[in-house]
């Protein structure tokens, strides 16, 4: 009897030793980003997927309304000592990233690493453009997500009742398709529409192997000079201001973040024929043109054919690792970080929103006709299984089926790697960029000349940067 007692005891001593280890709590991992719409539902049902397979991590979203919001929330929980583990940031707040002192390089927390937990970190699988962004100082500084560029929308249906046989691919061949359109019975209002969003200025003006700022785009060194003034940017202007005053650019008025509705509005309502826009929402403007009886074609975004084409830059945002977490928290960041971008995840994350397939493997993937199945045993989101165009390009290569998906990507693929295609990187970008599309304001609206108008812009532009530079430089 007593040999058994012993027994028992010495089990429920064990027993109690075990327990805590069962009962131990997932370490929780916190990722705020600045979507609140169907990108944030994909990103907690990739949570939820991410959790089931690594038990040892919670990793938990929070979605807030705009990337200024996400900054603000992120400043103050910095002051509290609470700032999240993963933070998304736009591309063009990369300088105010780096000089925050809230974040390290992804590549400084990966060290020598080539797996974290089993997934591999492969940078070199990601597409050109995006390695030339994110790599400053030789090293990877944040995750890339959701990356765009600019393209071109068209209402194929109008450009074949006016004859255009091709879609324009040069700012001259516009002028020429614009001609026939604008002439023919039945003509829409206007031509074209773009958003006055200073991100477009920066487009045309890479596409010129021309750059932003000195210090080949603030990539050498700090950029402390704002460049945009020159021939190239005058020639963005002028050539707008052209099209306006020949009454083939429809401008609302709407500067920057608020010009977006507008071009929505013009193009999907058919008074416009053609459409600069955003790659990420290839696919809401080609599933709404295909719902209201027109057909939607995605094209290079067009140059101007008097200095020719080098490249287009990319645009959206990035996920950026706190410094300062815990090992367990860090290691279950990157983790998510690299599950999260991994090749079906890519693939997946490009078909819900129209966002670029940032991944090589993943642009292979999606040329081959196992795209579902290997999307699916990757835990394929509710919000992709039931996408009406990803159940009809079941069982086929994805973009055979879907060929507006791919043009982002190919335009970016045959973009000449430059300081001017890297895009730049400066502080106080996005006051700068107010600054940038106020001047095309003006010479749209007034008779002020091109040339005038961007040189003052980038005066004013100057202090701004100027300003930031001797708070913020180290």
């Amino acid at each position: 009897m007593r040999k058994m007692l012993v027994f028992y005891l010495a089990l429920v001593i064990a027993l109690l030793a075990v327990v805590p280890a069962f009962a131990q709590e997932p370490t929780e991992v916190k990722v705020w980003i600045a979507f609140t719409d169907n990108r944030l539902d994909w990103a907690n049902q990739k949570a939820a997927a991410f959790n089931e397979k690594f038990p040892q991590y919670n990793v938990v979203i929070e979605g807030y309304k705009s990337y200024e919001e996400l900054f603000a929330a992120t400043a103050l929980a910095a002051e509290q000592g609470a700032i999240p583990a993963v933070v998304q940031y736009f591309e063009a707040a990369t300088q105010v990233a780096r000089d925050s002192g809230y974040f390290k390089p992804i590549a400084e927390a990966l060290g020598d690493r080539t797996e974290v937990n089993g997934i591999p970190v492969n940078f070199d699988d990601f597409i050109g453009p995006v390695s030339a962004y994110y790599t400053l100082d030789g090293l990877w500084t944040s995750m890339p997500w959701n990356t765009s560029s600019a393209i071109m929308f068209s209402n194929q249906n109008i450009l074949d009742a006016a004859g255009v046989e091709a879609i324009p691919a040069t700012w001259a061949e516009m002028e020429a398709a614009c001609e026939k359109i604008m002439a023919m019975e039945g003509a829409p209002e206007y031509c074209f529409t773009f958003p006055n969003h200073g991100w477009f200025f920066e487009q045309w003006l890479a596409q010129q192997n021309a750059t932003y700022a000195n210090n080949d785009n603030g990539r050498a060194a700090r950029a402390t000079e704002l460049t945009f003034s020159g021939d190239a940017g005058v020639n963005i202007l002028a050539w707008l201001d052209d099209m306006a005053s020949k009454g083939y650019l429809y401008y609302s008025g709407a500067q920057g973040g608020a010009s977006w509705s507008t071009v929505d509005q013009s193009f999907l309502s058919q008074q416009t024929a053609m459409a600069m826009y955003s790659s990420s929402d290839t696919a809401i403007y080609t599933n709404t043109g295909r719902e209201n009886g027109f057909e939607v074609v995605a094209s290079f975004l067009p140059y101007n054919d008097e200095t020719g084409w080098t490249g287009n830059l990319i645009g959206g945002a990035s996920l950026w690792l706190a410094d300062g977490l815990s090992p367990e928290v860090e290691d279950g960041a990157l983790t998510f970080l690299l599950w999260l971008t991994n090749t079906e995840n890519a693939a997946e994350w490009h078909q819900v929103t129209g966002y670029i397939a940032i991944r090589e493997s993943s642009i292979e993937l999606l040329n081959t006709e196992g795209w579902y199945d290997a999307i699916e045993a990757n835990g394929g989101s509710e919000l992709w299984a039931k996408d009406p165009a990803v159940q009809a390009s079941k069982g086929k290569a994805w973009y055979a089926e879907n060929p507006n998906f791919i043009v982002a990507a190919d335009q970016l693929a045959r973009s000449t790697i430059t300081p001017a295609t890297q895009g730049v990187i400066l502080g106080a970008f996005p006051a700068i960029r107010n600054v940038v599309t106020g001047a095309i304001d003006t010479v749209l609206l007034t008779d002020e000349d091109p040339a005038a108008v961007l040189t003052k812009a980038a005066a004013d532009a100057g202090v701004i940067l100027e300003e930031y530079n001797l708070i913020s430089a180290p």
